[in-house]
């Protein structure tokens, strides 16, 4: 498995290019800005993006998603429940301080237990309310890997103070659904260092 992690845009969104070394198919998760060096990186793997993957409809996630699928030709690919966040995209980019991406279409929604590929990789998706309603996670089993998103960090979770977001539903969705990989269990949360399941099951303040 190829794996890029570049941390994008101004809020550095962790962006992560996925690819499978012998098609060459690709996924790009969170595309939020910088699209520019992801392209970049997609080139220097001679990666064909087939899907764009959106673990939640804020900005820094979002933004530069319609410049990639411009780029490449791939759909993006949200789930259904941020679609309403998605409509709030100017008023998310006064609150930054940050240009509107304008609009931003949506090809496919993603819902809890749908599985995306790139060639024969395969990422289980998990749908985490709590960040926002509509947040996702993307786990590799073969991999054991998962990309968070903004559900779950190192050593903290994600902030539930926004439009749709809920401490009570991000908690459950933690407990139930992604402390239940295993411990060895890569997490690629959507800012900041890389973590384990383990480590966070043992030393997260939020889970305890």
């Amino acid at each position: 498995m190829i794996h890029e992690i570049v941390p994008v845009g101004p809020l550095q969104c962790n962006c992560s290019v996925i690819g499978d070394e012998t098609t060459r198919q690709a996924m790009v998760i969170d595309p939020g800005d910088d699209i520019a060096r992801i392209v970049a990186l997609i080139a220097k793997h001679n990666l064909e993006v087939k899907q764009i993957i959106i673990t939640h409809a804020h900005i820094d996630h979002v933004g530069g998603a319609m410049k990639l699928r411009a780029a490449s030709g791939a759909p993006i690919l949200l789930n259904q429940n941020d679609h309403a966040l998605l409509k709030m995209l100017d008023l998310q980019a006064a609150w930054l301080g940050m240009p509107s991406p304008g609009l931003v279409e949506i090809d496919r929604n993603l819902k809890d237990a749908d599985r995306v590929e790139a060639g024969p990789l395969e990422a289980n998706v998990i749908h985490t309310p709590g960040h926002t309603e509509g947040s996702i996670c993307l786990y590799f089993p073969t991999a054991r890997k998962l990309i968070a998103g903004d559900t779950l960090f190192a050593g903290s979770i994600g902030r539930t103070d926004l439009p749709g977001g809920s401490f009570d539903k991000i908690i459950r969705s933690i407990h139930e659904k992604v402390l239940t990989l295993p411990d060895e269990t890569l997490v690629v949360p959507g800012h900041g260092p890389l973590t384990s399941i383990g480590q966070e099951r043992e030393t997260n303040p939020f889970l305890k």
